[in-house]
Parts: C-alpha cells; structure tokens; sequence
C-alpha cells in the first residue's frame, strides 16, 4: 500500500502550495460525483493523467495504491449490477436480469473510484507530511474563534498520515515472523484463516500502542504545549503558479459540472 508515502522530487506539482493541492482535491471530489457522462469523465482522466505526468510519479506506484482497492471495486460493481433494475434488460439468466442501467452506473462507479484514489495519491506522494499538516491547520484557522481545536486536528491528521506505511511494514515483519514459526495466512479452512489473522492483529494493535506511547514521551519530554503560541519553522506562500493552478482546476471541474446539468 503506498497511500500516505511521500516521494522526494523537484516537479511544479511537488513545488505547489500544500492548501492548493487540498483544495483542488475537494473540488475534484464535488465534480467527479456529478453524471457528467463519458465524455466528464474522460476530461476529468486527461486532468488526473497531467498531473501525473507533471509530477513525475512513476505509474506502478498509482497502480499499487489502486491494488488494495480493487475487492471493493468489485463487490460495488457486482451489487449494482445484480440489484440495479434501470434501463433495458440486456442479458437474463433464469430470474436474473441484467440491466443497460445498471451496468452504465457500475461503469461510473468504477472510473470514480479510480479517479479518486490516483487523484489522492499523488497529492500525498508530492507533499510532505508536515507540510500537510500546515495546510490543514491554515485552511481551518477561521475554526479558531469557535475555539475549534485546529491546531490538534491537524496533528492529529499528520501523525495518523505518518505511521500508516510504518503499520503496514510492521504487519509485513510480524507476517513473515509468524510464517518462519509455521503460521500459514493463505490455506487452511475459512475459521482457521481467520485465527491466523487474529494472531496477526493482536502483535500489530501492541506495536501501535508502543509506537504512540513513545511519541506521547518524546513530546512531552520537549514540552509541547498545543494550546501555546508557536512560531513556524516554514512559512507556507502562495505563488502566481498556485494561482494558475488553482484556476486551471476550477475550469475543469466547473466544466464538467456544467455538463452534467446540460
């Protein structure tokens, strides 16, 4: 899994102003929703296809953070299928019809999905954790004068970012130390499948218990103080480029939304 991985690099989209990338995410994720037919959906592909290019991020990393998704992908697509009952009847099997509507929104469900994650993955491939973090807590700083805890959430966020590749790892460690012990996660019944991998989640649920006390440790022993007046080590600026893209991005979805009301 390579969600929340980030990937050094000097590309325009790497250089982007953190809060932009956020924000064209949201509005990417309005726009893709909206039944803006193949021809939506194919101008949102070439936007999600350019900024991969221009953000030099290698193809099979996308395809790997698609991977984990995929059985999800295929039990929507199967459930709309079977239980979707508009359009024309195109293929029947005893009881069971298939419709031409049914199989247009599986169709639909699918391209979202994938849109979505390529989409996601790339802003946290091209941006830092800590620079995420800053984002979040610069776009929900208006929050504050509700006494909205913003500057927790955003850690909050940050951390739970930072760890999701060092859980993964530690649930590959413990997969392979379990197997050397004889321990099989791939044959067996159904019951004992499952209590291989409950004696996989327990060792990984202490990890993370470890992992986060010794954090809390390590802030308190530097004296954190979330509620505290705190200066920034990086400044986040907004640049003519950031402006640009903001637009360009703006187009886009606009246009696709547009083409969904025609």
């Amino acid at each position: 899994m390579t969600f929340g991985k980030y990937i050094p690099g000097n590309s325009i989209i790497h250089r982007l102003d953190p809060r932009l990338k956020i924000c064209a995410v949201f509005i990417f994720l309005i726009s893709v929703f909206f039944d803006a037919g193949f021809i939506g959906y194919g101008i949102l592909a070439i936007y999600v296809l350019l900024c991969s290019l221009v953000s030099k991020i290698k193809l099979s990393h996308i395809l790997k953070a698609i991977k984990p998704m995929v059985f999800m992908m295929l039990f929507l697509m199967i459930f709309n299928i079977f239980l979707m009952k508009t359009g024309d009847v195109i293929i029947k099997i005893g009881s069971i019809s298939i419709y031409s509507g049914a199989l247009l929104q599986t169709a639909y469900i699918f391209i979202r999905l994938v849109l979505l994650i390529t989409l996601t993955t790339l802003m946290t491939s091209t941006t830092k954790p800590l620079e995420l973090t800053l984002a979040i807590e610069s776009l929900l700083n208006p929050l504050k004068r509700f006494r909205f805890p913003v500057h927790e959430l955003a850690m909050m966020i940050s951390i739970a970012l930072r760890f999701i590749p060092d859980l993964l790892d530690e649930a590959k460690r413990i997969m392979k130390a379990q197997a050397s012990r004889g321990a099989d996660f791939n044959e067996g019944s159904f019951m004992e499948k499952i209590k291989s991998i409950i004696s996989l989640i327990i060792p990984l649920f202490i990890s993370a218990f470890q992992r986060a006390e010794e954090l809390a440790n390590a802030m308190e022993s530097r004296n954190y103080n979330p509620e505290a007046t705190r200066t920034k080590y990086k400044v986040l600026t907004w640049t003519h480029l950031d402006t640009l893209s903001m637009l360009i991005t703006l187009g886009v979805c606009c246009g696709v939304i547009i083409m969904s009301f025609m």
